[in-house]
């Protein structure tokens, strides 16, 4: 048994590089939490979580207070009884952001430390499914772009070798939305994957008013039409379009994804490991989808993701959205395709200088054993 002594606590505020708005947000930063876990046999695991601008330092204080004590003292090596446990010591929170986001940066960490122990990259760790997986990019298709300049980056990145774009919709009207679609799909071509990503924008009537220009345009999934919670109209919506209705992004337990697979309200998940709380529910969300034939593609964090993906044999796409080129190498690809990391551990390489140089004033601490 190699018991964990100390944890270290941080966190990091990221710019985006370009103006990114959808239906209902904006993304003005990324609050990007760090917890640095040590055994008593001297290795390391590092993982992080991210909020889009708002409750990191609630996420900070759940750490400090709750979770990461009652860290202290157990066994590195048994991560799903470690989460399981920090999930229960504080079930009143849970179901729910906060709590998952802050289980994520221990998961993380501790899957970083455990294949930094048995020398195992983690996308071979969990599973070995494959080593690269084609990229879609969603950084050209904000909601507040024209129609031109949609286009203009979809050809870009067709050129570059990706395989497909997001483009977001839940504008004003129908025609709007059609406009936007149209134009990429008129200047890509059939043989270039669309996807849209309503952000649960719209009501079931409106969303049932798309189908049929989704339908038109072979748009390849549409993403969050109707809020996260409404499972029984997201069933019903499947049931009448052609076209995959995919959720995940804004759900925080795999008992969620249960639920709508349950029910037939999707066809595609999109779990996202810091909000769901971690690699070890991702998993069993990637295998739940896998044994009813269902893909996922998870949304965000392509640096950790790409692992995850690359993993599981039902995960066709990785989003690409770029987002931690100033704290940690780029990561690898062949033109449109994403390279599952061969090092140990998570695979991302951080530059820890300018984490240090980043570190938002007053937000690193320290637990050790002495704090159990």
């Amino acid at each position: 048994m190699a018991r964990i002594t100390s944890a270290n606590a941080f966190m990091v505020d990221l710019e985006p590089k370009v103006v990114r708005t959808d239906a209902i947000q904006s993304f003005n930063s990324q609050e990007t939490i760090f917890v640095v876990l040590r055994d008593a046999d001297g290795a390391k695991g590092m993982g992080y979580s991210y909020t889009i601008g708002d409750g990191g330092p609630a996420i900070l204080s759940l750490l400090k207070e709750t979770l990461l004590p009652r860290l202290m003292g157990q066994d590195a090596d048994r991560v799903e009884a470690i989460w399981r446990d920090l999930l229960f010591c504080s079930h009143a929170t849970a179901v729910g952001p906060i709590m998952s986001l802050a289980l994520a940066a221990i998961d993380t960490a501790l899957w970083d430390m455990r294949g930094v122990k048995t020398g195992l990259p983690l996308h071979i760790l969990a599973g070995g499914a494959k080593s690269s997986v084609p990229m879609y990019t969603t950084e050209g298709g904000w909601l507040h772009l024209s129609p031109d300049a949609l286009v203009e980056d979809a050809i870009a990145s067709k050129e570059a070798g990706f395989l497909g774009s997001k483009v977001k919709i839940g504008k004003p009207t129908v025609a709007q939305d059609c406009e936007r679609l149209e134009a990429v799909r008129n200047a890509l071509g059939d043989d270039y994957e669309i996807m849209t990503d309503a952000n649960q924008s719209m009501t079931s009537g409106e969303a049932k008013r798309r189908l049929p220009m989704l339908e038109r345009l072979n748009i390849a999934w549409f993403e969050e039409p109707l809020p996260a919670d409404d499972i029984a109209g997201h069933a019903r919506l499947q049931s009448q379009s052609r076209v995959p209705v995919a959720v995940g992004e804004s759900m925080y337990s795999p008992g969620q994804f249960a639920d709508y697979i349950a029910q037939d309200a999707c066809e595609i998940v999109q779990a996202d490991v810091a909000r769901i709380g971690g690699i070890t529910p991702w998993l069993k969300v990637a295998h739940l989808a896998e044994a009813h034939n269902i893909a996922i593609c998870p949304h965000f964090l392509m640096e950790l993701h790409v692992s995850l993906v690359c993993a599981v044999p039902n995960a066709p796409w990785l989003e690409y959205i770029p987002q931690l080129e100033d704290i940690a190498a780029p990561m690898a690809r062949e033109g449109g395709n994403a390279l599952a990391p061969m090092t140990p551990g998570l695979g991302i390489e951080w530059d820890h200088d300018k984490l240090a140089a980043l570190t938002v004033a007053g937000s690193a601490f320290e637990i050790t054993e002495a704090h159990q």
